[in-house]
């Protein structure tokens, strides 16, 4: 699991395109703060099919931050 309050560039030499999984995402409220929670499921080809494999939450500002990465990168 992980919280993130920073996001930085990193420029890899190699990149490969990942096979698909199922994603899901929560949204909460804890100390008044809200959070954005990002769940991924193993592959097919893992050894326990579906199980929950990795948890990523965004607070407001990395949220913010992410989405004006979205925008730069994708279009708005």
């Amino acid at each position: 699991m992980a919280r993130v309050e920073k996001l930085e560039r990193l420029d890899l030499d190699k990149n490969r395109v990942h096979e698909p999984v199922r994603c899901t995402y929560t949204i909460f409220t804890q100390d008044n703060k809200r959070y954005i929670q990002i769940d991924t499921y193993g592959s097919t080809s893992r050894k326990h099919k579906g199980e929950k494999s990795q948890t990523i939450q965004f607070d407001q500002a990395a949220a913010i931050k992410l989405r004006q990465l979205l925008d730069q990168e994708f279009g708005s």
